[in-house]
């Protein structure tokens, strides 16, 4: 399935922008959607369950939120700190609720920066397609090990892009330990970058 067709499945619009809108700051990484393509290769080898509860950090206009929603049926949290993209995700998310079926409660979006989001006892999985600075996301998994102290469980990190800096704090500073690399196919061979990493913390 194409990229536009995704999108009008759903009712929704998460395609590049062409302006990106609003100030945005130096530490936050400008709009980028993961394509559907690499979508549907990650989860052919990573399973997602209804019981689940996914945050993006960084949602954008909510293409994961969305796509993992309406397949999967699972909880999905989007944070975005672009006041302007999170307008759009809550246009898209009213324009999903009129048209699918099923528990529209289970997708939430928040206006605030990805350091302020306090972590629930239910989230248990966390995405990051590369949207900020090493020095955001080191305090992020700081928040995310904090809550898993106070509610063991188990719990993936989900790099789609991660940088080598990203990779190295996991591997070397964290308890979190490889569980599954997923390249995808044809752009892993011209780009290293292009491929899934995720990590768990076993509950």
């Amino acid at each position: 399935m194409k990229e536009l067709d995704y999108d009008k499945l759903m009712h929704i619009k998460t395609g590049h922008l062409k302006n990106q809108p609003s100030v945005r700051l130096f530490q936050y990484h400008r709009y980028e959607p993961t394509p559907y393509s690499a979508l549907e290769v990650l989860f052919e080898h990573y399973e997602v369950s209804r019981s689940d509860h996914i945050v993006d950090f960084g949602c954008g206009l909510g293409r994961l939120n969305f796509y993992i929603h309406h397949f999967y049926h699972a909880s999905v949290t989007g944070i975005e700190m672009n006041k302007d993209f999170h307008e759009m995700a809550m246009e898209n998310l009213e324009n999903y609720q009129k048209k699918m079926k099923g528990h529209p409660d289970q997708i939430q979006f928040y206006h605030c920066l990805a350091e302020e989001y306090d972590i629930k006892e239910s989230d248990n999985r966390f995405y990051f397609f590369n949207p900020f600075s090493i020095h955001i996301f080191r305090k992020i998994v700081h928040k995310i090990l904090g809550s898993l102290e106070q509610n063991w469980r188990e719990a993936d990190i989900i790099l789609y892009y991660g940088h080598d800096d990203y990779v190295q704090f996991l591997e070397n500073e964290t308890p979190f330990e490889v569980l599954k690399e997923v390249k995808i196919p044809e752009l892993y061979e011209r780009n290293p970058y292009e491929r899934f990493l995720i990590y768990r913390v076993a509950g």
